[in-house]
């Protein structure tokens, strides 16, 4: 967990130690995002893939229930990596943040302002792929 601090404080979401089961909001830029050693998820929906974009380094997972979400995401896990999740605007990684946080022995990190936010500071998202996780590309 020691590297976990430095990491998370890159996202600027915390000043003391991240431990498990807890959700920090950061607002990282793209770059930030695609260095950090999270799991970055993007839980929007597949047209919204193809419609806006995504991070290169995203997991594409709609989130539509906790439980298929969770039985979804983690084969993506590592012992230890915490979770970004990233929407369009912030409003669902808020809420499924908290619900992840409960299941999750990992730190959630709640990418405040979504793909919008990021793509409004100048990021250009990239075309989502089938080996990302999308549905329909």
């Amino acid at each position: 967990m020691r590297f976990l601090a430095p990491i998370l404080l890159a996202l600027s979401c915390l000043t003391t130690p991240a431990t498990a089961g807890q959700v920090f909001t950061a607002q990282p830029s793209a770059q930030q995002l695609q260095d950090a050693p999270v799991v970055l998820v993007d839980i929007r929906q597949p047209h919204e893939w193809v419609e806006t974009g995504v991070l290169p380094n995203a997991v594409l997972l709609p989130f539509d229930t906790p439980d298929a979400f969770l039985a979804a995401l983690r084969p993506h896990l590592q012992s230890g990596q915490p979770v970004a999740l990233i929407c369009r605007t912030g409003n669902r990684t808020s809420r499924a943040a908290r619900i992840l946080a409960q299941q999750l022995d990992v730190p959630v990190i709640d990418v405040q302002g979504g793909m919008f936010g990021l793509m409004a500071a100048g990021y250009t998202p990239e075309r989502p792929t089938r080996a990302q996780g999308c549905t329909i590309c």
